[in-house]
């Protein structure tokens, strides 16, 4: 399919799922805008290399996801938004009552508010044209939990409560929103666990991926940032026109438990 001629944002683009997501909306056809909280002259070449592999115009916008001023300055800085991909995120594990305060306030702000000021932000414009896509990133744990994960869960089940209550209010209006629920993709941050866990429980890697850190995902596959992007695509074509305010696992079976 093609998507030349829309524009879509990708928080948190810079690396991971995000560039990968970034990567096959631009496979696709469609400028991208990169963003992270960083202005470093890489980011930039990201978005230079993007631009002359897939010959479409790609940007990097610096915004701090953390300040909702600057989620909706994002929006109007990039000069138009067609598809908005919803993908920020930080994590940090503790239990309930060791949980610091100010990592509870930043999870929630990047991983839930944020979407909610760039969708508040770039709604407007989708109406105006009758079209628009709505893609957030979830995870499976917007859909199930863990312990010691209550910020990074409880951000992700708002997502999906988010997504839907979006697809609701412009429902019937040429504009879609859903999320994805990836289960564990292999990411660079990923793949840097890897060694350490291989350490830890004295394993090689095929079997550290397998029953350790793949023990919740029956399919025992990492799923990849090409996958994830490839579904984002897929949401944004025609033969997604009616799905809307639903989620997509890509999660190798995690939630099928």
């Amino acid at each position: 399919m093609t998507l030349t001629g829309k524009t879509a944002i990708v928080t948190g683009s810079n690396s991971g799922i995000g560039l990968g997501v970034a990567t096959e909306l631009a496979r696709a056809g469609a400028g991208v805008v990169l963003n992270s909280f960083t202005d470093r002259k890489e980011d930039h070449g990201l978005a230079e290399k993007l631009a002359q592999e897939y010959g479409v115009p790609v940007r990097y916008i610096q915004a701090d996801m953390l300040k909702g001023s600057e989620c909706r300055a994002l929006i109007e800085k990039a000069g138009g938004c067609d598809i908005l991909v919803n993908n920020a995120g930080i994590q940090h594990v503790a239990a309930i009552e060791d949980f610091p305060t100010d990592k509870w306030d930043a999870i929630i702000a990047i991983n839930l508010s944020s979407a909610f000021h760039t969708t508040a932000a770039a709604l407007p414009g989708m109406k105006g044209k009758g079209w628009g896509r709505i893609v957030n990133i979830a995870s499976a744990h917007g859909l199930t939990a863990s312990p010691y994960k209550s910020a990074y869960i409880a951000a992700k089940h708002g997502i999906v409560g988010l997504s839907k209550t979006t697809a609701l209010e412009v429902a019937g209006q040429g504009i879609t929103c859903n999320a994805i629920c990836p289960g564990y993709v292999l990411t660079p941050l990923v793949e840097a666990q890897i060694p350490d866990q291989m350490k830890a429980h004295n394993m090689d890697r095929a079997t550290v991926v397998r029953e350790v850190m793949l023990a919740r995902q029956p399919s025992r596959q990492f799923a990849t940032v090409e996958e994830i992007g490839g579904t984002t695509v897929f949401l944004c074509s025609p033969a997604a026109n009616q799905i809307t305010g639903t989620t997509i696992s890509v999660d190798g079976g995690w939630t099928a438990l």
